[in-house]
């Protein structure tokens, strides 16, 4: 089963156990987070649910287990034949999340018209 979830304006496929790095949630290590914004739904037998854009009430549960600095990425601004250059170096937060359970839809937001007639087809 796995998930794909949005946080921080980014979207991460997720299975149980992954451990994964967010943009940075000003939170403590050992602190759990609940991640409602759950765009879609996997299952072990292949059914998959896609949310418009999101699945109301699914959830992806995680635990902190990090708060950290990423490599230096290098900034270099150049302007050729002028003697111009600037050389800098940044290091973006970020949050490592422990993956501890994804929650699907609950069951009464799945419900199945019972027979035929309550389908209606407009030609």
């Amino acid at each position: 089963m796995y998930a794909i979830m949005m946080t921080g304006g980014l979207q991460y496929r997720v299975t149980k156990n992954d451990v994964i790095q967010v943009p940075r949630m000003n939170m403590e290590p050992g602190d759990d987070v609940e991640i409602g914004q759950v765009m879609l739904y996997a299952s072990d037998t292949g059914q998959i649910t896609v949310g418009k854009p999101m699945i109301e009430g699914a959830k992806v549960y995680a635990k902190v287990l990090d708060e950290a600095r990423g490599k230096k990425l290098i900034v270099f601004k150049m302007k050729r034949r002028k003697k111009y250059r600037r050389k800098n170096g940044h290091r973006q937060w970020y949050t490592e999340l422990l993956i501890k359970d994804i929650v699907p839809e609950s069951d009464d937001q799945n419900m199945e018209p019972d027979s035929a007639d309550d389908i209606t087809v407009v030609v």
